[in-house]
């Protein structure tokens, strides 16, 4: 039997409904969060919903079978990175099936393991649970993990949590036990403004935040020379970037502002903070003074914005030994992209990342999860139903 053949149509219709939402980080998914409610409430499941402070968003906490003990969370983001300016053969909210591929925003990012993981309730249900299934569906992943610490709170609350939590991130099902940490910061130099025939009077912001990228350019040189290392990533190191600079006005004007925007990606070993500060120390110490000595409250102003912990769950933790007999792997590997699943495991939860597609494939126009990685996802998911079945 083809591989496209053993994905049933209950499968890729539910793929297909789900994508069909348009849930981009920007906008509302209480359609599709009330759609998968309505859903679990129809097999008579009942979902706890955690809002954002203005309502408009929500994450999904559901129980199937017993509620007096723990079991295995199913984790998935709602959101999707948004397809403006991508060139799309097909409508990225209409799945089209091209070539053994299911073509649609979210594909791979990850609402084909969400789908899977919702076509499977009624089949636990059925066969009875001796260990709960756990859904785990969150808002606004992709702008920073904003919304998954609001599920985790309530569960923090809870007097029976998860055992372990599986995040489907697409990792081509392959059992993911670690990923690189991330600190994103914006900074602005406030300098002075002047004719440019008059520099030596003036703070030029721009020249101020070249020393402090350089000083990024020189920590970045130093953690690929001196570590620390761990060769289960393809980059075995904290990586340093700067990805936007914007300033000035024009070449015969002194600048009076400057910014930009940089990240540090950390193993799990390393703090991204602590690279943070070792920053500002040197702008403080190295930069600021000299700027203030000109124009007193010239300086620089530091916004950390988006971040999240790494992951790095034991190989030989119980989880894994599971994930692994799910997914019918012998090994374990690491990813530099970074999941809710580290979240997960720093508020007690022990988690792993296993789901169909690849990250090749996300955040792209035209982006697919293949029939080959969703049939190896319905197989994982039949194994996990013996596992936690009564009979």
């Amino acid at each position: 039997m083809s591989e496209t053949a053993s994905v049933s149509e209950e499968v890729r219709a539910m793929i297909a409904r789900l994508i069909a939402f348009d849930t981009t980080s920007r906008n509302s998914n209480l359609d599709f969060i009330h759609y998968v409610r309505d859903y679990l409430g129809d097999l008579g499941v009942k979902s706890h919903l955690s809002f954002d402070d203005g309502g408009g968003k929500a994450n999904l906490y559901a129980t199937l079978g017993p509620t007096d003990r723990g079991g295995i969370a199913l984790s998935g983001h709602s959101d999707v990175v948004p397809v403006d300016g991508q060139d799309w053969a097909s409508d990225p909210f209409d799945v089209s099936e091209r070539q053994g591929r299911l073509h649609g925003r979210g594909a791979c990012d990850m609402k084909a393991f969400i789908a899977i993981a919702l076509v499977y309730a009624p089949k636990f249900l059925e066969k009875g649970l001796k260990t709960p299934i756990h859904y785990c569906i969150s808002y606004d992943e992709e702008v920073g993990c904003i919304g998954v610490p609001r599920l985790l709170d309530f569960l923090a609350a809870q007097y029976v949590r998860p055992l372990g939590c599986i995040v489907g991130e697409p990792t081509d099902m392959k059992v993911v036990v670690g990923h690189k940490g991330k600190l994103s910061c914006h900074c602005h130099v406030r300098g002075s403004e002047a004719h440019s025939s008059l520099a030596p009077k003036a703070v030029n912001a721009i020249q101020a935040a070249a020393r402090a990228i350089a000083y990024l350019d020189g920590m970045a040189k130093h953690k690929a020379a001196e570590g620390p290392f761990d060769e289960g990533y393809d980059i075995p190191h904290s990586t340093v970037h700067v990805g936007l600079v914007a300033g000035g006005t024009a070449t015969n004007i002194v600048p009076a502002d400057c910014t930009f925007d940089f990240e540090f990606r950390c193993l799990p070993s390393d703090d991204p903070m602590a690279m943070l500060d070792e920053l500002r120390d040197y702008v403080g110490a190295e930069i600021e003074p000299a700027m203030q000595a000109i124009v007193p409250g010239t300086g620089f102003t530091w916004t950390p914005s988006l971040s999240h912990p790494g992951l790095d769950t034991a190989p030989n933790s119980d989880l894994v030994t599971l994930v692994k007999a799910l997914a019918g792997a012998n090994d374990t590997g690491k990813v530099a992209f970074g999941t809710e699943a580290s979240l997960f495991s720093d508020s007690g939860i022990p988690s792993v990342v296993c789901g169909p597609g690849s990250i090749e494939q996300a955040h792209k126009p035209d982006e697919y999860v293949s029939l080959e990685q969703v049939a190896l996802c319905v197989r994982f998911m039949d194994r996990l139903l013996e596992r936690v079945a009564e009979s």
